[in-house]
């Protein structure tokens, strides 16, 4: 790798400059190096992702969520071990290190294979009305609203592109034969894109019903008003490597009380909290579902991916959180929108 002392930190740098490096370089990890490139650890998405269900503060350094023992390869080692090293592990950068573990070079898997098209499918739910976008959804449909160049799901369908994903259904039903005269079969894209015809509104999960049975491997649902750079590979892995039946993305929400908080014990103040603030999680609008799970969903009748958590819960299925720390936007009201078209030729270009 030529740039590989770009995705190197310090091991004082915090979790938050190592958040922004990672998602700025693209490559899902960052290596942590001594002054004298001495090889100290490895932080990767997942890491990240862990640090933040932990409540980990972001200002703290990033020695604290590092892997103190990653794998490495030494300058000395023949070129078919490195490579066989990458090839049976589930790692997608190796650092190249010399007899003082001092790093040479980082050796990256898309390097030596190129990616195959994944066969997942990948639904995108473009059938809502808009209403709190009017007058601008008055006569189309909020996924074709263009932010920046393009319209809001076209960016998406490329986002997904860019991790070779290429089975796509669209769920659509307010002014659908716009959407579908856009995309048609999505061939201009190199991908296959077919579409769920929703007769009335089926909420965020009542569409997934009319979806064919012969589907197999785990299904990607992302709302269509939702703008994120969130790593799609990082995803499905995380999904498969947890044995989850299904995952649902996560947002942190900060809220700060705008005024002082007055804690009591019957009629007495116990406590006085100036302006605190509140940590949540929130759902993002993207999940993925094993297909078995499709079947729990009421045919053809409205149904929301909350409710369908809930059962899954009730049921015992594993559910799962993914949080998501890179660039998310949704796209609920004029002032999302505006803001979406001030931020997006920083985030996406």
């Amino acid at each position: 790798m030529n740039n590989w002392g770009s995705i190197v930190v310090k091991p004082s740098t915090s979790i938050m400059d190592t958040i922004k490096l990672i998602d700025q370089m693209g490559m899902q990890i960052a290596i942590v190096a001594s002054e004298e490139y001495q090889l100290l650890g490895t932080v990767t998405d997942g890491d990240i992702r862990r640090a933040i269900l932990k409540n980990i503060p972001l200002d703290k350094p990033i020695n604290l969520v590092m892997n103190p023992n990653p794998r490495f390869a030494k300058s000395s080692d023949k070129e078919s071990k490195i490579h066989s090293i990458i090839k049976n592990t589930s790692i997608k950068h190796l650092p190249i290190v010399d007899e003082n573990k001092r790093i040479v070079n980082i050796i990256s898997l898309d390097e030596l294979i190129k990616s195959e098209k994944k066969e997942n499918v990948v639904v995108l739910m473009a059938g809502g009305l808009g209403t709190r976008l009017k007058p601008l959804t008055d006569n189309i449909p909020k996924p074709l609203l263009r932010v920046g160049p393009k319209p809001i799901l076209e960016t998406t369908l490329e986002s997904f592109v860019a991790y070779n994903f290429s089975n796509f259904y669209i769920s659509v039903n307010y002014r659908a034969d716009l959407i579908k005269g856009y995309f048609n079969d999505g061939s201009k894209w190199g991908t296959n894109i077919q579409y769920i015809e929703e007769n009335k509104r089926l909420g965020t999960a009542g569409a997934l019903s009319l979806l064919p049975e012969s589907i197999k491997g785990p299904i990607i649902i992302m709302n269509g008003d939702v703008l994120t750079k969130v790593n799609f590979d990082e995803l499905l892995k995380f999904h498969e490597t947890q044995g989850a039946a299904a995952t649902m993305c996560v947002r942190e929400y900060i809220y700060q009380v705008p005024y002082g908080v007055v804690k009591t014990r019957g009629n007495q103040i116990d406590k006085i909290e100036e302006k605190p603030s509140y940590k949540f999680f929130v759902n993002a609008g993207i999940y993925v579902l094993n297909p078995e799970v499709i079947d729990l969903i009421p045919k053809d009748e409205f149904y929301d991916m909350p409710t369908l958590f809930e059962v899954l819960n009730k049921n015992k299925y594993t559910t799962n959180v993914f949080p998501i720390h890179e660039y998310w936007l949704d796209i609920g009201q004029i002032p999302d929108y505006e803001k979406a078209n001030l931020e997006f030729t920083e985030v996406f270009t």
